[in-house]
């Protein structure tokens, strides 16, 4: 392969250099468990400490409120586990979306088999969670209303000050998955009146494996793993200090550059958006025109497939992502594109790319003249869209 563009960013980033050099002397010179009463491991509890610090500055925190998980996923079934465990006796109802990463709607299933009613909210075309509907779900018995900052699919930015300050009103525990948004925008978890936060290290160019939950002070959460007394007793097992170490590295990173970094991707990204638009027909932007994540840009292409049109972008050194479950072994649509309307026919031929800031608008012109040129082949061989130019031409 000469070439290889990137554009998957959103499923995993590549390490900084500045986090793996932060990283590399907790594997073989500090390697003391955090736990032992000993000098030398009483430094890699102070490094630990010193990377909460650092993650709790970036959201408006508190250094004790910041908890060390496996990832988003783990942060985000304790989120909603030990909650409704520890919620049960006022109520066994939890509100969240239709669009949500499966992290937290098979979590939501799980939880309906154990006798808790979970309401899964429409979305608008855009993506967009109106909190007026959020508002009215909400019952007596309501314990938790669970909103995704913004979407991993389609990069809708979710009204999450709004949807806080419903659920603050309403005495009801408001959790965000902000994997995807940590590290891309600024969030100041008390201006947005939320009590719990999930985020994951690989997202934002820090190593996988490592993640955290931010729990507010005072909330009354069950633990989650039962052992030892690591994270004040709420999640056992001996620390990922070189884990924890690059994820405050790449936590630093991302906070110094965030402003800088997301006008470059918003550039590039609005140049791709127009460039696909205009010189690919038959296509359409998925997510909000405005309110999405500065490196997010999916489209549908109609009488395509998905998976074919990522096979033949492989070839041309590309990378991104469908709409399509391929990887699963399934070719049902997305989940999250059926939510906001598109028939499945038009779900199955989309396209996520996302950036990082080392994306060119040379790099662009390249993927383009690329997609375009498979997009034409593949409508080709399509059935459907030699029906339809048919159509056309009477």
């Amino acid at each position: 392969m000469d070439r290889l563009i990137y554009l998957d960013n959103a499923a995993t980033t590549k390490t900084a250099p500045e986090v793996v050099e932060a990283m590399l002397p907790y594997f073989t010179e500090h390697y003391g468990n955090p736990s032992s009463v000993y000098g030398f491991a009483a430094e890699n509890k102070e490094a630990v400490s010193k990377q909460r610090e650092i993650i709790a500055g970036a959201l408006g925190a508190k250094p004790n409120e910041i908890y060390f998980t496996a990832g988003g996923t783990e942060s985000d079934n304790w989120a909603l586990k030990a909650t409704a465990e520890a919620y049960e006796s006022k109520g066994r109802h939890i509100i969240t979306t239709k669009i949500e990463h499966h992290a937290i709607l098979h979590t939501g299933e799980y939880l309906e088999k154990k006798g808790f009613d979970v309401t899964y909210l429409d979305v608008d075309e855009n993506g967009l969670v109106d909190p007026e509907e959020v508002e009215k779900a909400i019952r007596p018995d309501t314990i938790l209303i669970s909103v995704m900052y913004a979407n991993n699919e389609i990069g809708t930015i979710e009204p999450i000050r709004e949807i806080g300050a419903i659920a603050k009103e309403h005495g009801v525990l408001f959790h965000t998955d902000a994997v995807q948004a940590f590290g891309q925008i600024p969030i100041n978890v008390d201006e947005c009146h939320i009590d719990m936060l999930s985020a994951s290290g690989h997202k934002l160019n820090g190593p996988k494996g490592i993640g955290f939950l931010y729990i507010r002070t005072g909330i009354k959460i069950r633990n989650f793993i039962h052992g030892g007394a690591q994270e004040r007793k709420r999640r056992a097992g001996t620390e990922n200090v070189p884990g924890i170490v690059g994820l405050g590295k790449a936590v630093e990173r991302a906070v110094s550059t965030m402003k800088e970094r997301a006008e470059k991707e918003k550039e590039v990204r609005d140049y791709l958006i127009e460039k696909v638009l205009k010189e690919i027909p038959y296509t359409k932007l998925n997510g909000h025109p405005t309110k999405r994540l500065p490196n997010n840009a999916n489209f549908s292409f109609r009488f395509i497939e998905g998976e074919a049109m990522l096979l033949s972008l492989d070839m041309a050194g590309i990378c991104g992502s469908s709409g399509s479950a391929c990887t699963s072994g399934s070719l049902d649509p997305s989940h999250v594109l059926l939510a906001i309307g598109l028939p499945h026919e038009i779900a199955h031929g989309s396209l996520r790319l996302t950036l990082n800031e080392e994306i060119t608008k040379e790099d662009i012109d390249y993927v383009v003249e690329n997609l375009s040129r498979i997009i034409g082949n593949l409508r080709d061989m399509s059935p459907l869209y030699e029906d339809f130019m048919k159509k056309q031409a009477k």
